[in-house]
């Protein structure tokens, strides 16, 4: 990477985002975050970069090289607060981030998702695979969204013959997602550690395939630097299945909580298996994840351990979680 190189990351202060910032930096990137905040956190951030708040709703006017789209809520609990700006999100942010990259002339990469795929009807899910989702249930928000933001992305090419890049996540967790995001493996570990009841929904057999966060990264930074003639999508996913059952096994072992496992019924449109077919990802940027589910969730749970050290913190989630 050129030192010059100015890389714009639209929500830079989430999750994956902030990762991806610091991975940026560490290769010797120029690194523009921006980020509204509505679930990114300040103390996600290395204020090394230059930091910009601003929705991605609104048009972007800025000079940048690169683009990483990462701006939109990725969990459940977060995507259907408000499930008509999480539609504007995907739609509206890849429309604006889009018009930047066309003036610019700049390479773009656009964070899609495995719920591309909805329930899926075939297992694992490869890429040319067209997916089974609800367009008008609760999840269609954020599914059809990003599903519509693939669609932007691969027409703005044919039309103006830009450099994009789309790639779909599956399910990743690490240090540094939100305590009380809903998503699966950080509400096992924070009700572990505080020996509230772990939930499962449904009977648990439904299975998730979990990739760390630095492998995820890894991969994204390979897709973004292959050449123009890739575009995508690509899978970017750990394929070694585990069941929601062997995962609250797992936070119990790794935390030595006494919790104990209760059910309760699965949401609707909630899919009941994700693996991703990395194959295409193996094949063109040389990457597979690396990070066995047990050591990544070692590093997780160390730290939210080191988050709920915060008295206050924990006095508030004790009390959601217990709602």
């Amino acid at each position: 990477m050129h030192l010059e190189t100015r890389i714009l990351i639209t929500g830079g202060a989430g999750f994956l985002g902030s990762h991806l910032c610091e991975r940026l930096l560490t290769n010797g990137g120029n690194v523009i975050c921006l980020d509204n905040f509505f679930t990114g956190a300040k103390r996600n951030i290395d204020h090394r970069f230059e930091l910009i708040r601003h929705d991605v709703t609104f048009p972007l006017y800025i000079e940048v090289d690169q683009i990483y789209n990462l701006a939109c809520p990725a969990s459940p609990i977060h995507y259907q607060h408000d499930p008509v700006q999480t539609t504007k999100t995907s739609v509206h942010g890849a429309i604006n981030t889009l018009g930047l990259a066309k003036r610019l002339r700049a390479k773009i990469l656009q964070a899609s998702t495995s719920e591309v795929y909805g329930d899926p009807n075939v297992h694992p899910q490869a890429e040319d695979y067209w997916g089974h989702v609800n367009p008008i249930g609760p999840r269609s928000c954020y599914d059809e969204g990003k599903r519509c933001a693939e669609t932007l992305f691969f027409d703005y090419r044919r039309q103006h013959r830009m450099q994009i890049k789309v790639a779909r996540i599956f399910n990743t967790y690490g240090p540094r997602m939100h305590p009380n995001d809903g998503r699966v493996v950080s509400n096992f570990i924070v009700q572990a550690l505080l020996g509230r009841e772990i939930t499962v929904y449904g009977d648990g057999s439904q299975t998730r395939s979990f990739c760390y966060v630095d492998d995820l990264i890894d991969g994204l930074v390979r897709l973004m630097a292959t050449p123009p003639d890739v575009t995508g999508p690509v899978n970017i996913g750990n394929p070694t299945e585990f069941s929601m059952l062997e995962l609250a096994t797992m936070v119990i072992d790794l935390t030595g909580s006494r919790s104990r496992i209760v059910h309760r019924p699965r949401p609707e449109d909630d899919p009941k298996q994700r693996q991703p077919d990395i194959s295409r990802a193996q094949e063109l940027l040389d990457w597979k994840p690396r990070m066995m589910l047990k050591d990544g969730l070692a590093r997780t749970i160390a730290y939210f351990e080191r988050l709920l050290s915060d008295q206050k913190l924990r006095t508030q989630l004790a009390k959601e979680s217990s709602a």
